[in-house]
């Protein structure tokens, strides 16, 4: 996909990785409409965005809210998810709110946000969704059980759109980078981080996508950062 011209949904352009990705895109010549959960968090947004929104993937409203609007009004050809909850500690201690948080954040809201958004993405020749899913989909862990859990479940959805989706032009990619230090983790919802090793740079980590995104990759296992 030649990326000059283009224009693409960053979920999360508040945060280290989107605000990268972000970045990234408009230095090759795309336009970005960026999202923030809030309005204190929309100033972390890149400056050159023009278009900045409000998504909350814990409220279901806030989702159809924000895909009725680009429905209505827009053309996009691609979507980028890089927000996400992230929870520590055994699974027996965490509480069922802690659990559906995750769910709602990391699974069921970019489920949502996506099925609402794909008949505007088959208006384009080419399209692409992009998840930024994790290692953890494919190997989850103990101590990040439910996290794992909520990863793996919008891996499995991916899969399953990308056949469904492939005759209308859009590609489906689940990004699987390993730990990337973008302070995810001293945002933990619940428990402590572990001590982990150094993890990859937001801006190895975007580039990486950008380059499958322009060389139109099907696939972002862990192996591929």
């Amino acid at each position: 996909m030649e990326l000059t011209g283009k224009k693409f949904l960053v979920v999360g352009a508040s945060g280290v990785l989107g605000a990268e990705l972000t970045r990234q895109l408009q230095e090759k010549g795309a336009t970005v409409l960026g999202t923030a959960k809030v309005n204190d968090t929309a100033g972390n947004i890149p400056s050159k965005v023009e278009i900045r929104l409000l998504l909350d993937f814990e409220n279901p409203e806030s989702v159809k809210t924000l895909t009725d609007y680009l429905l209505a009004s827009s053309e996009i050809d691609g979507i980028i998810n890089a927000s996400g909850l992230v929870a520590f500690g055994e699974a027996s201690a965490l509480d069922s709110e802690t659990i559906g948080r995750l769910m709602a954040v990391n699974a069921a809201g970019p489920m949502q946000l996506f099925s609402a958004l794909q008949p505007l993405l088959a208006k384009k020749d080419e399209s692409v969704v992009v998840n930024l899913t994790g290692v953890v989909a494919e190997t989850p862990l103990p101590g990040i059980a439910a996290y794992s859990a909520s990863k793996c479940a919008i891996d499995g959805f991916l899969t399953g759109v990308t056949r469904e989706w492939r005759r209308a032009g859009t590609r489906v990619v689940s990004a699987r980078p390993g730990h990337t230090e973008t302070g995810l983790a001293g945002r933990a919802i619940a428990g402590e981080a572990p001590n982990f090793p150094q993890g990859m740079t937001a801006q190895h980590v975007a580039a990486r996508i950008v380059q499958a995104i322009e060389s139109d990759e099907k696939e972002l296992p862990a192996s591929a950062f």
